[in-house]
């Protein structure tokens, strides 16, 4: 039993304890091109979230992880089969009721381990703020911790080299050969502003990318994946960490 994963614990061990900040770690099922399973997200947040937890418990930061919620917004992929969608709406009232659990039960600060691009917590978090005004709520996007031009060589967000590398890390078994992986080219929407990224726009995801993912995979390896997943888990680790040593009464300087 790790003494940091609800799932792993059990109630001999859980009513004794105080926690400081549970971790919510938050994935999607979806299509990752040709070659990777559609649990790409779960599997890299289950992965993630437990490496990252256990580098703050070994600091000595009380941290419970929860498991991982699979589904997530995939509204622009509609017609992607079997891609499953969770509304924005259903993502607030699943929050709401796991942070009134948390909030009852004294565990004042929770972290939203995102997995997946299509989510987005910070409004629902800013609402939920006020319901809970004693909870300090935070969420963080791991795959945006580091500069990935450090560690890939093709960029991409979904089904990319970073992507192929980590589930060629975390399940090899999992993956299928990567000559059998679409190139992952995306076409560009036409619109100036939202090209350039200060405007916004939904993706329709079949009508931009042919093998449902955006970015080449081919130059993937485990080792890449191994060295990403070290350096993002020490820095997600620490954010944990520090998270939950803050004092939430006296968070400014």
């Amino acid at each position: 039993m790790r003494p940091y994963i609800l799932a792993e614990s059990n109630w001999k061990y859980i009513k004794e304890q105080d926690f400081d900040l549970a971790v919510l770690p938050w994935g999607a099922t979806e299509a990752h091109n040709y070659h990777l399973p559609y649990a790409t997200d779960i599997y890299e947040a289950d992965a993630i979230a437990a490496e990252s937890g256990r580098i703050a418990w070994e600091k000595g930061a009380k941290v419970i992880i929860l498991p991982t919620i699979p589904f997530g917004v995939n509204t622009g992929q509609s017609d992607i089969f079997l891609d499953m969608n969770l509304n924005p709406s259903t993502q607030a009232s699943i929050l709401r009721d796991l942070i009134e659990v948390l909030d009852r039960q004294g565990i004042e600060k929770l972290l939203v381990l995102n997995s997946h691009g299509g989510n987005n917590f910070r409004t629902m978090l800013r609402e939920l703020g006020l319901e809970f005004p004693d909870m300090f709520l935070s969420t963080c996007d791991w795959f945006r911790a580091l500069d990935k031009t450090r560690y890939f060589e093709e960029g991409g967000d979904h089904a990319d080299e970073m992507e192929t590398s980590l589930i060629l890390h975390l399940h090899p078994q999992l993956v299928r050969p990567l000559e059998e992986a679409g190139d992952g080219h995306d076409k560009k929407i036409r619109i100036a502003g939202i090209r350039e990224g200060w405007a916004w726009a939904e993706r329709r995801w079949s009508e931009v990318t042919e093998d449902t993912g955006v970015g080449d995979p081919r130059k993937s390896t485990a080792e890449k994946g191994e060295h990403y997943f070290r350096d993002v888990t020490e820095k997600v680790g620490q954010l944990m960490y520090d998270i939950a040593e803050a004092d939430i009464s006296d968070l400014y300087e």
